[in-house]
């Protein structure tokens, strides 16, 4: 367990690095230990860098060509999101162009102004917390873990499962560690999880789906070690997981995807945050030129593997039944708990228009759901494309008080 004490002081460039120590720092326990200890370190700002363990969103959507091939749209980058590994040397297909969308029922504005800082609540981290070990497709166990920042105040806390971005193959779970640090501060449990992936576990979307629902089940389950408030559970996450947050709030009450341990608890949630997360993965690249919608529909690339399983030849851009079924909004039902859709109109990655599709499923179903579009922004932190900028709208103060917002409504 490492205690992050975060005394309210001046942010600096210094500082704001030591917030990355302070807040992913430590080893894992030994042996059947689930927690990681390291000694209690001062940080005084959110992290702005996209330095390991701290990138904002990472890219998700964006699938890597079969066979680890680089994708055909031109200009995309070999490397994985966030600044990670490259994985297996994939690229990522990024658009030259992006038409318009309807955008008459959400809220459109610029994210101007200043950025979060934090410094102003004690937090306590548990880091490398074994949640579930699921079996994978070919026989060998998978140890997944999770870790957990909690205020140091009387009470306890409503709980928001962060799940990072990866492309269906990755989700590293110290990603975005400045937006779970501010929100946590508020008063907040923030677990950010790991899932199983295209790559480790040779998963699908309901192996992903049934990892989320595992983790909150493990959480409520231990609702009394952390000092959470089992009643008030949401998920929030960033373009795949951001996917996988609109699975797992369109699902309350499907059965299929619970399997392991605490069955006796729920895995319904009460709230979904869902950033520039995909939705129907036949028109992942819809709002894109053609060039980029030939790469992200190459047959067995990892959208196709998160569908289909590992080995197929088929093209997401089929609209078949399982396509369907692996789409949020056709789950969409009155257990559905209300939705926060958050989008950038230049979303190179994943077409503005996927947070749409569920956005509307969700409205027709009476459903509550607000959509929120950025103007101008892109897909979260692009610093691994070159681009240093892109994230900055979604650090805003404005951008993620809207979440806030929206948080604390509902739990």
């Amino acid at each position: 367990m490492t205690r992050i004490v975060r005394p309210a002081l001046a942010a600096t460039a210094v500082l704001a690095t030591l917030v990355l120590t302070a807040c992913s720092s430590g080893t894992p326990g030994a042996s059947g230990d689930q927690t990681a200890t390291t000694a209690p370190t001062q940080s005084t700002a959110c992290a702005t860098s996209p330095a390991a363990g701290g990138s904002p969103a990472a890219a998700g959507g964006a699938p890597a060509a079969a066979g680890g091939s680089p994708a055909a749209a031109g200009g995309s980058p070999a490397a994985a999101p966030g600044g990670a590994n490259p994985a297996a040397g994939a690229a990522i297909p990024i658009a030259k162009t992006i038409k318009p969308t309807d955008n008459s029922t959400s809220i459109v504005y610029t994210a101007t102004g200043p950025e979060i800082t934090c410094g102003r609540t004690g937090l306590t981290m548990h880091s490398d917390v074994v949640y579930a070990t699921p079996t994978a497709s070919g026989g060998q166990k998978i140890t997944l873990k999770l870790d957990i920042q909690t205020p140091d105040t009387t009470g306890t806390k409503p709980l928001v499962i962060y799940l990072t971005g990866g492309g269906f193959v990755q989700a590293d779970k110290q990603g975005n560690l400045d937006q779970r640090t501010w929100i946590a501060e508020q008063g907040y449990a923030v677990a950010s999880i790991e899932y199983r992936t295209v790559t480790n576990g040779h998963a699908t979307y309901k192996d992903a789906v049934a990892d989320v629902k595992s983790a909150i089940r493990y959480l409520r389950a231990h609702a009394d070690e952390y000092g959470i408030d089992p009643a008030n559970v949401a998920v929030w996450g960033q373009s795949a997981g951001g996917y996988l947050a609109g699975m797992t709030g369109a699902t309350n009450g499907e059965k299929q995807f619970d399997a392991g341990d605490n069955l006796d608890r729920s895995s319904d949630v009460q709230a979904v945050v869902d950033e520039f997360g995909p939705s129907d993965l036949s028109k992942l690249a819809a709002d894109y030129d053609t060039a980029t919608q030939n790469a992200n529909y190459i047959p067995g690339n990892s959208a196709a593997q998160w569908v289909y399983g590992q080995g197929t030849k088929k093209s997401i851009k089929d609209d078949t039944p399982a396509i369907q079924a692996a789409d949020p909004a056709t789950h969409v039902s009155a257990k559905t708990p209300p939705f926060i859709e958050l989008h950038g109109s230049q979303d190179h990655l994943v077409s503005p228009s996927q947070t749409l599709i569920v956005h509307d499923a969700l409205r027709a179903k009476g459903i509550e759901s607000t959509r929120y579009v950025l103007v101008g922004a892109d897909h979260g932190d692009l610093s691994f494309t070159g681009n240093t900028t892109a994230a900055k709208p979604w650090n805003t103060q404005e951008t993620m008080t809207h979440i806030l917002d929206f948080l604390n409504r509902h739990l």
